[in-house]
């Protein structure tokens, strides 16, 4: 079993927050739009950590993050890209593949919707914990816990960081 602390659309910005939503978990995994590589290097020295890169992060991220990250967790195969889409609207970069090789998990960012939902037609789990940086559109900052055994998740959560505008 292992418990997980998905974040995403960081934009440079790291709430102090989510040391203390993550306390608990095994791994980070962040989906994509990092920004400053300082995020990323503080995840990852507080735990475990893995990332993609997304559109806004730089030369110095694409070298040290790939675009996917697809490996097996748990049981359960599980595949990690910043603009992926969702179920029935999934982006032409990836709807191929996904087709024909669908993962277990797929989780994405990009949008800064939050989302957790099943593709039946395909057998997979959606997930895009929505943004937790102070950038974009989104009214509030969002992240997702959840726990994989098994080859399934459980236990999911929803962790609201405040609104957009607040970081305290």
């Amino acid at each position: 079993m292992k418990k997980i602390g998905l974040i995403s659309d960081t934009h440079s910005h790291l709430d102090e927050k989510v040391f203390g939503y993550f306390e608990e978990v095994d791994e980070i995994w962040h989906a994509g739009d990092i920004g400053d590589l300082t995020v990323a290097n503080r995840l990852a020295e507080f735990k475990p950590f893995r990332a993609v890169w997304g559109n806004i992060d730089d030369a110095k991220a694409r070298t040290q993050y790939p675009e996917n990250d697809r490996f097996t967790c748990e049981g359960l195969d599980v595949w990690i890209t910043h603009i992926g889409g969702y179920p029935g609207r999934y982006d032409r970069r990836v709807r191929e593949e996904i087709k024909v090789n669908p993962p277990g998990l797929f989780i994405c960012g990009h949008s800064h919707i939050l989302k957790v939902m099943p593709d039946k037609n395909l057998g997979l789990l959606h997930m895009n914990p929505g943004a937790a940086g102070v950038h974009g559109f989104h009214k509030i900052r969002t992240m997702l816990r959840f726990t994989i055994q098994n080859g399934k998740v459980e236990q999911a959560e929803v962790i609201e960081l405040g609104l957009r505008g607040k970081t305290k």
